[in-house]
């Protein structure tokens, strides 16, 4: 049966069928349906279906009983890895859950027609948004962050980021650091600046710097703001979000997920280096650079008497001097 979104998020079907040209969308609504109740959780790949095939055979000892699988490449099934995964989902029972991710399936697949013939299955097609209904989810999502955009800055960051929601929700995060607990709308200089129109190309390496906990950062912070006179608090926001990602990306690789990065949110360039530098800190000493960084930002809006450049010299140092090895 094809299903909007909400539908298929309310009627929670035992076997869900997610595709379409938006990528993002459909890992999107995974999630969701992944969070609509307390269930154990499997995420695999279309090559790992013996491990999907394990998770829903028994229920633990303790627990919960219900188990909800996650298939997310079945695009790329092959004709035999199709079959399995169509034996599968036929023989998904009781309160288990099958969600079957395949962005960008071809609607000529024969897997295809197989999929959205089977018994109790909820189909979605997951289209790619025209501009205006991107910035309405964009304007959406900033809402739910607890604050809103000017016009202009919705605008242009709908028109920079579309089709990019996975780009969007960085930036939307970005923008959280920087507003803290305030809410109320920021303004286009400060959002635009967090979007990366205006930073120095500096910025980046300089977070690869502290991440790796180099002491060559503490000159590269000097240089982003005495010489260039780089945004104490967009510097802020962005070290933010690469500490961020390191500790989601050391929790899903606890957690051994199939694709740590894209879990954790890491995109880009970032997920050359973010494997790299989550080698040099530990759990414990990430969620303390946090914490530094939301002080450290509450003196860069007006809580200290110390210059900007001199707050984020010391923050650096502080973030890097406790290399190991």
């Amino acid at each position: 049966m094809d299903m909007h979104a909400e539908q298929l998020l309310s009627a929670a079907p035992a076997i869900c069928y997610l595709y379409g040209e938006d990528r993002d969308a459909v890992f999107e609504l995974a999630e969701r349906l992944l969070r609509t109740r307390k269930a154990r959780r499997l995420r695999v790949d279309v090559a790992d279906l013996d491990d999907a095939e394990e998770a829903l055979r028994g229920a633990p000892l303790f627990g919960p009983t219900a188990c909800d699988v996650l298939v997310r490449n079945a695009e790329q099934a092959t004709p035999k890895q199709g079959e399995r995964l169509l034996k599968l989902a036929r023989a998904v029972s009781g309160e288990d859950r099958l969600i079957i991710c395949a962005p960008e399936m071809s609607w000529k697949k024969a897997l295809h027609k197989q999929l959205c013939a089977l018994e109790r299955v909820g189909c979605c097609r997951l289209r790619m948004p025209d501009e205006a209904g991107f910035a309405r989810w964009l304007a959406q999502q900033c809402a739910e962050a607890g604050f809103a955009l000017e016009r202009d800055a919705l605008a242009h960051a709908a028109e920079r980021l579309y089709g990019m929601r996975g780009a969007a929700r960085q930036w939307i995060e970005r923008l959280r650091w920087y507003r803290g607990a305030e809410r109320g709308t920021i303004d286009t200089g400060a959002a635009l600046a967090l979007l990366g129109e205006r930073h120095p190309p500096e910025l980046e390496r300089w977070c690869h710097a502290v991440a790796m906990r180099r002491a060559g950062a503490v000159g590269m912070a000097r240089q982003l703001t005495r010489a260039q006179g780089a945004s104490g608090v967009q510097m802020i926001a962005w070290l933010g979000m690469r500490m961020q990602q390191l500790l989601l990306y050391r929790w899903y690789r606890a957690r051994r997920s199939q694709d740590a990065l894209r879990d954790a949110g890491v995109f880009g360039e970032a997920r050359r280096r973010v494997p790299r530098e989550a080698q040099c800190w530990q759990a414990g000493e990430l969620i303390a650079a946090l914490a530094r960084l939301v002080e450290v930002e509450r003196k860069l809006k007006g809580a200290s008497l110390e210059d900007d450049a001199t707050l984020l010299e010391r923050l650096t140092l502080d973030l890097v001097r406790g290399a190991r090895g």
